[in-house]
């Protein structure tokens, strides 16, 4: 096993990371949700959005709210794995970071 495993750059991004740590927790949320929750732009929430969809670590889901776009983002298994391993990457650096300073 790698000391230092590499870090999923997909999650490696704060806002990317947000959103897939609040979805774990919920499963899914509606775009406002996120914005509210992140403090992101529309514009840069959606970007994160399509990259995370785009692996597959979210499905996303247009329907209408009260005749208004509503958008859904649900957390996939795939994307379970990929936070949990990212989580483990994590505790394995700071593992080593702990015992190296003791």
């Amino acid at each position: 096993m790698d000391l230092f495993r590499d870090l999923d750059p997909v999650l490696h991004s704060q806002l990317r990371l947000a959103i897939i740590s609040l979805l774990m927790r919920q499963q899914e949320a509606e775009f406002t949700q996120l914005k509210d929750r992140t403090g992101a732009s529309s514009g840069n929430l959606s970007v994160q959005i399509n990259k995370l969809r785009e692996v597959g670590y979210i499905d996303v889901i247009k329907n209408f709210k009260d005749n208004y776009p509503n958008t859904i983002c649900k957390i996939t298994s795939s994307g379970t794995k990929a936070f949990d391993q990212y989580v483990k990457c994590l505790q394995s650096y700071l593992t080593v970071s702990v015992k190296k300073n003791h």
